[in-house]
């Protein structure tokens, strides 16, 4: 329990609020403009040992050392297929795992090779908006790609956030955990990339509550008449988003967590199913969040029906009332010689008289059914 407290402490990021709350990345990165390396180091029990190597060197002098609990780590930001190249060669990765992590917009999943391991975590941040409109950005998504090895971990990162610098800052603070190997970098990521996932449907159930609530309430002052339909459909397109990002993960996290793998340490390999319960309570709420979403759509809806029903009936009822004098003053506008009370002194007031009963009869008739 100890050490599970521990893999908490060093790699979860922590929660800060602005208005909802929201999951903030850090959007830095370090290196010349000429490369896409943001960080690569040598870790020997855990330590940082060596700064300004490149990735050949860095592995070469894991490998001639010969040390049980020394790797490399290799961070990369976008990198192009020239840049990459050097790097895969060198540490034999596979050239489909590579085709991959170059292109970005890839699939989350997890693929074993013969000594590696190569996984892809989408990451999500939450888009803070002053008003949810039919036009607004709710989720934000990225890519973390890790290969990981017996001796060393290489992560690809695409798109501006999902910063991997305090993580790696966080995991050198813990030198002992930080001995285990490449493998409690890949527990790290996967659960910093997961808590992103949980702040991110915190912050995206408030958006869907403000419109649940304007949608079934008396919203004649705002002239929505019960929601927009715009911004439902808007708020479920960012939630099938984050619900690619989610769901395609779980069947990776459970085999990390019940499959012994070389790569992955046999102590760390359990600390993946706290991880997998978490993506599993997310995945969760991301389904229910569709399904609530395709219900409040509904809903609106027929509220549209409803209110254009009622428009209708009004409209039916007071061309049902305005029928009544047209049609006598129609009759009367035929001008023949021989109608009643056509001479009659009192004629016109009395065919008035009666034609405004008639109507005030019908339309206390409408008003008693409901119709106006």
């Amino acid at each position: 329990m100890s050490m599970i407290r521990d893999l908490r402490a060093a790699v979860r990021p922590s929660l800060k609020k602005s208005g909802r709350s929201a999951y903030l990345y850090e959007h830095t990165r370090t290196g010349t403009a000429d490369t896409a390396v943001v960080d690569c180091a040598v870790y020997r029990d855990g330590q940082r040992v060596s700064d300004r190597l490149t990735p050949a060197d860095a592995l070469r002098r894991v490998r001639s050392d010969g040390g049980a609990r020394e790797f490399v780590w290799i961070g990369l930001h976008e990198p192009t297929e020239k840049e990459f190249s050097g790097i895969a060669s060198e540490y034999g990765l596979h050239p489909l795992a590579v085709e991959d992590a170059v292109q970005a917009h890839q699939r989350p999943k997890l693929e074993r090779y013969d000594d590696s391991v190569f996984t892809v975590f989408k990451t999500i941040h939450y888009v803070e908006h002053a008003e949810l409109t039919a036009t607004s950005e709710v989720v934000e998504t990225g890519e973390v790609m890790c290969f990981t090895g017996r001796d060393y971990i290489i992560t690809v990162r695409h798109g501006g956030q999902g910063s991997l610098r305090a993580l790696r800052h966080r995991l050198e603070d813990d030198t002992e955990l930080l001995s285990k190997g490449p493998s409690v970098v890949l527990h790290a990521i996967a659960d910093q990339t997961v808590d992103g996932y949980l702040a991110v449907a915190d912050a995206v159930q408030d958006d869907i509550d403000e419109v649940e609530i304007e949608v079934f309430s008396n919203s004649a002052g705002n002239g929505r008449r019960g929601g927009d339909a715009g911004r439902i459909y808007q708020l479920k397109r960012e939630v099938l988003e984050f619900k690619r990002a989610v769901s395609p993960l779980l069947r990776p996290m459970q085999l990390v967590s019940e499959r012994p793998m070389q790569v992955i340490d046999p102590e760390i390999q359990k600390y993946f199913r706290d991880v997998a319960d978490h993506l599993t309570r997310v995945n969760e709420q991301v389904l229910a969040f569709d399904d609530l979403l395709n219900s409040i759509l509904q809903a609106n809806l027929a509220q549209a029906t409803v209110a254009q029903n009622e428009d209708m009936r009004k409209i039916t009822s007071w061309a049902a009332i305005f029928a009544v004098p047209t049609m006598i003053t129609g009759i009367y506008g035929m001008n023949f010689d021989h109608m009643p009370e056509l001479h009659w002194q009192y004629g016109y007031p009395a065919v008035m008289g009666v034609t405004a009963a008639i109507c005030v009869a019908i339309y206390r008739g409408f008003k008693r059914n409901g119709w106006l």
